[in-house]
């Protein structure tokens, strides 16, 4: 009885002295990967496909029809 309440005792102890200081700056880059990750497969998707131009021309096209 005596060793389990001295592992109740260091286990609580240890509780008390493990910090989760550092897990909001690894959940953060962890975001900060996933963003780029995303924003590396949309850079690649454009530079295969003309559509940004595209959409682009349409609206200059567009905004300087409204102007002329």
């Amino acid at each position: 009885m005596l060793i389990l309440g001295l592992l109740i005792a260091l286990h609580s102890w240890l509780a008390q002295r493990r910090s989760d200081r550092g897990q909001a700056t690894a959940e953060y880059a962890l975001i900060l990967l996933g963003a780029a990750a995303v924003a590396m497969l949309l850079v690649s998707w454009v530079t295969k496909t003309n559509r940004i131009g595209n959409l682009l021309d349409a609206v200059f096209r567009h905004i300087t029809g409204l102007v002329g």
